[in-house]
Order: structure tokens, then C-alpha cells, then sequence
């Protein structure tokens, strides 16, 4: 698959996870209107769906159909939007803006954003039970499912990685300790993205492993690019302003590593991701060009 086009694949693949989640999510009706009104602002703000999309990829290269994993892949979306909001709040990283419009606090005040961005994530697992059951889901298959999402959302993952986020600005860190934030914060939600894609897919214990494998790799990729983003990036593409993470006094891959080096180890996380899918044919097509997309990508 040469001629693998990766924009209209991530343009068709964005609009169908759309669609659903406006299946999926709530309309603002009743005396909850309010919270639903915030949470679907960040919700429908214009991301790039990266997550429910590396599920659907990840269950169509096992053999698996997408329409089959859509629920889990907006709960993922979900659970994703809420932890930019509550990321966003003045008790965190007091941004004024995400993708280019203010944050959900600066648009419905701190106390909604909170509120907000809990009943995203309370509601994505409903998604994932109410979805999932209506098909052919085992319950074996989708109690796991809710396992991996608890671990990845949780303690144990990206709330984990923004506690050592928290507790390391203005403090000296080595880079063992940057990474393993950048694994927990960021990786953990994007491995389980393909993890889960592949399980409800039908995918072999191997498989699944190497599709985990395939997404620790670009987790920490991602990451080390919006790191290096955060100080060259364009405003107006990203959508929010540059050199937070310098103010904040962060601890990311320039900070520690200098710009060369950043993009040098971004480079090697990529290429051990696509090399992890060498036994997957034309079908993880997606999935390597999406990883190699990271080494030129914007915003």
C-alpha cells in the first residue's frame, strides 16, 4: 500500500468517530443541560480523534470490523476530553486555551469544567457497557475491556503521570523519571487505544501484545513531539500558545535532552513502533504511517 493516503484515511476515520459520538453523547436537555452544554464544548472542539481511531486500527489489522469496537472507541474520546479539561483548570496547568478556542473553565467557569469533564468520563464507561453489550460482545471479553480502560484512566496510569507532572515542576528530575511520567500520562491511554481495538477484535494473545508494544513506542513518541511542539510550534496551528512548559518550569525531552536529541529519540520510538508490526500486513498500513506522521506533524 504505497499509495496509502493517510489524510483522507484520518479524515474519513475522524468523520465516523464523530458521527458516533453524537449518537453516543447526551444532548443538552433538562435541568442537567448545563454540564452536558460544557462537556460536549470540549468534546466537539475539534480534535483530532487519535485515540478512537488507533482502536479502529487496531481491530481492523487483527481481522476485526470497526463498526464492531465504535463504542469503546468514544468512550476513549471521552475519557481523553475530560482529562484535557481538568488538565486545563487553574489547579493544574491554567491554560486560557485549547484548539484554538478558550478552555471549557474559561467558557462555563471552574466548577462546571470540573463537572464536565466527570460526566464525560462516568459516561464513557456507560458507552463502553451499553455499546458493547448491544453486540456480540462476550462479557468476559468486555469485562476486560473495562479493566484495561480503569487501569490506563486510573492511578495506575494517566492520572499517575500528572501526579509526577504535578509534583516535578520546579524540582531536578533525570530522564528516567520524564519518561516513565510520559508512559503513564500519555502513553497509557493511546496503548490501551490499541489494546482494546485488538481484544474486540478478535486478535491472538501475540497480536494484542505486539499492537501494546507498537503503542509504547508511540506514546512516548507523541509525547516527545508535543514536547518539542511546545517550544517551536506555530500558535495558530496548535491552537493554543507555545513555551507553556518552559513557564511552567516542566520537565520534558528539550529540557533534559536539548532539541537534537529529542527529535533523535522520537525518531527511534518510531521506528521501533513500525518495526513492531513487520508480522501485520497492507492491513497496519494505517497504523505505520500514523506513527511516521508524528516525525513531521504540526499541531
Amino acid at each position: 500500500m504505497k499509495d496509502f493516503d493517510l489524510k483522507r484515511y484520518l479524515t474519513e476515520r475522524k468523520q465516523q468517530v464523530d458521527a458516533a459520538l453524537e449518537n453516543w453523547f447526551p444532548v443538552p436537555t433538562g435541568l442537567q443541560k448545563s454540564v452536558l452544554e460544557a462537556s460536549r464544548y470540549s468534546l466537539f472542539a475539534g480534535g483530532k480523534r487519535l485515540r478512537p481511531i488507533l482502536c479502529l486500527a487496531a481491530a481492523e489489522v487483527v481481522g476485526g470490523m470497526p463498526d464492531a469496537v465504535m463504542p469503546v472507541a468514544c468512550a476513549l474520546e471521552m475519557i481523553h476530553t475530560y482529562s484535557l479539561i481538568h488538565d486545563d483548570l487553574p489547579a493544574m496547568d491554567n491554560d486560557d486555551f485549547r484548539r484554538g478556542k478558550p478552555t471549557c473553565h474559561k467558557a462555563f467557569g471552574e466548577a462546571m469544567a470540573v463537572l464536565a469533564g466527570d460526566a464525560l468520563l462516568t459516561e464513557a464507561f456507560g458507552v463502553v457497557v451499553d455499546g458493547s453489550a448491544s453486540g456480540d460482545c462476550p462479557g468476559d471479553r468486555l469485562v476486560k475491556v473495562i479493566g484495561i480502560l480503569v487501569r490506563a484512566a486510573g492511578y495506575r496510569g494517566m492520572i499517575g503521570g500528572q501526579v509526577i507532572d504535578l509534583e516535578s515542576e520546579n524540582q531536578t528530575v533525570d530522564l528516567a523519571t520524564v519518561e516513565y511520567m510520559h508512559i503513564h500520562k500519555t502513553g497509557a491511554l493511546l496503548s490501551a487505544s490499541l489494546e482494546t481495538g485488538a481484544l474486540l477484535g478478535g486478535g491472538t494473545a501475540d497480536q494484542i501484545s505486539t499492537l501494546k508494544h507498537y503503542g509504547h513506542h508511540f506514546g512516548l513518541a507523541f509525547q516527545i513531539t508535543d514536547d518539542i511542539l511546545d517550544v517551536e510550534g506555530d500558535a495558530e496551528l496548535m491552537g493554543k500558545t507555545p513555551g507553556s512548559d518552559m513557564a511552567k518550569n516542566k520537565k520534558t525531552y528539550p529540557v533534559l535532552l536539548g532539541m537534537t536529541r529529542s527529535r533523535e529519540a522520537a525518531r527511534e520510538h518510531v521506528e521501533e513502533a513500525i518495526r513492531a508490526l513487520t508480522d501485520f500486513n497492507e492491513k497496519a498500513e494505517p497504523l505505520r504511517a500514523i506513527a511516521q506522521y508524528l516525525l513531521v506533524r504540526k499541531a
